[in-house]
């Protein structure tokens, strides 16, 4: 879900490698003894919300003249939300063996967009372990999300809990970040405290401390990419000794425990991801896997919906030399969009969110394509089923320093020729787009309001005559 930014701290090959790396892997369970109580998961101390909005500059030695990195450009009043920026701080613990090997103190930040309201609020957080990929916080599921999120009345939190990207904030504003700290000085490498960083975030959510006091009675992990990698080390591996913070756990275009524990887990898989796994998992009674065909790893809508803040806060959006025209244009947001609203009637009442075919592999693992090129199988929205265009999550690099590539998938827009083959007339056109959105509703895996949006764009697309 992510891409490379300019003024990356971090060379993009390397990350790459280490996010694909941890795509492809899932941490073994560590369980707790029997007869071992569960650790505590206490309260950070909580300061703010942090004064300064944008415009202003994130140099300056005064901190109210600064902003929240990545603040959203999102137009939260005309849903009634708020934004505002928190710093936690406690002790967090280093795991090791299975047991508890240190403890240090830490202090990073946290981001918060919740209704203005408590009556506008679903009593729902999606807490979102922030993405480090580029070098920096990346809000990965916020960003193409934030409509439905706001729509929905879900409170959002990103947390700052690796190193790479609370040192870049340290960077981008030493005014506003400077004191922040995820590493003891230095002393902890490896983003040992960020399992504990994160979980006392989801603490602080619970009590009300950074929600303006709006009541929150149901807490949701989310990541993505990288930080679904970490999400599923954190579930293997520490949550068998700790208390659970979190009611339900959502992984997006990453890897994901098989849910073995109570809490429900809700895996979301683009086609770029799927093409890793030849036998992708069956689904359990808290264990559920989606697959969506067409869609890439980092495509098209979060690259768009972050623009804005990149331009403002990194100076402009990297460009890219592909083999194929980059970031498929199938919203694999929609399914996500779904995917939250089943993960929290999931974790609230029991119910499993519909199952759905996997995409089709070949013989030997590799994912089968159709005629016109569109992978086979899996969730199939209705830019793929009534395509305008051939969208893959596959695409490769054009030369050295392009390595993201390999996440964007392509998006190749037919001719007129080709469109008028397919569509002879608009209402033919209108009406397979219809069915396709009425099946994908009915079958839970794009909502409503969404669906309704791809039915408009379509009437305004001109397909058809």
């Amino acid at each position: 879900m992510i891409s490379p930014l300019p003024r990356r701290r971090l060379r993009p090959a390397p990350v790459l490698a280490a996010a694909l790396a941890l795509l492809c892997a899932a941490a073994p369970a560590v369980p707790a003894a029997a007869d071992e109580a569960l650790l505590p998961v206490p309260v950070p101390q909580v300061e703010g919300p942090l004064p300064g909005t944008p415009p202003g500059d994130p140099a300056s030695d005064d901190i109210a003249d600064t902003y929240p990195f990545f603040a959203t450009t999102e137009d939260l009043d005309a849903f009634d939300y708020v934004e505002e920026e928190f710093v936690v701080s406690g002790t967090a613990r280093v795991y090791a063996d299975g047991a508890v090997a240190s403890e240090h103190p830490y202090r990073t930040r946290i981001v918060v967009r919740r209704p203005e309201r408590e009556r506008d609020s679903a009593g729902t957080a999606l807490v979102e372990w922030q993405n480090v990929t580029a070098g920096n916080d990346i809000d990965a599921l916020w960003a193409p999300s934030a409509e439905h999120i706001m729509r929905s009345g879900y409170t959002w939190v990103g947390v700052s809990a690796q190193n790479v990207g609370v040192a870049h904030l340290a960077e981008w504003s030493p005014a506003r970040y400077g004191d922040l700290d995820v590493t003891d000085g230095g002393t902890v490498t490896g983003d040992a405290l960020s399992y504990d960083v994160f979980s006392q975030a989801g603490r602080a959510v619970r009590t009300g401390a950074v929600t303006g006091g709006i009541d929150i009675d149901q807490v949701l992990a989310i990541g993505a990419s990288q930080s679904a990698g970490r999400m599923t080390a954190y579930y293997n591996q520490v949550l068998p000794l700790v208390e659970p913070v979190f009611e339900g756990y959502g992984f997006a275009v990453g890897p994901a425990p098989r849910g073995d524990r109570p809490e429900p887990v809700f895996q979301v898989l683009s086609e770029t991801d799927a093409a890793l796994t030849a036998a992708p998992p069956q689904d359990t009674p808290r264990f559920r896997l989606w697959e969506v065909a067409g869609t890439a790893h980092s495509g098209w809508a979060g690259h768009r919906a972050r623009q804005g803040v990149e331009e403002r806060d990194l100076g402009g959006q990297a460009d890219y030399r592909c083999a194929e025209p980059p970031f498929s244009r199938a919203p694999l947001h929609h399914a996500l969009n779904a995917s939250y609203d089943h993960l929290a009637a999931w974790a609230r009442t029991g119910t499993p969110p519909p199952a759905a075919d996997r995409i089709t592999r070949d013989a030997q693992g590799r994912i089968a394509r159709g005629e016109d090129g569109h992978a086979l199988g899996g969730i199939r929205l209705s830019q793929v089923e009534v395509p305008t265009a051939l969208n893959t999550g596959s695409n490769r690099p054009a030369g050295p320093g392009n390595e993201f590539c390999v996440l964007f998938g392509s998006h190749v827009p037919y001719g007129e020729d080709r469109l008028a083959e397919l569509y002879p007339t608009r209402a033919g056109y209108l009406a397979a787009v219809a069915r396709v959105e009425l099946r994908n509703v009915r079958d839970g895996y794009v909502t409503r309001a969404d669906s309704a949006r791809n039915r408009r764009e379509a009437a305004l697309s001109g397909v058809g005559g």
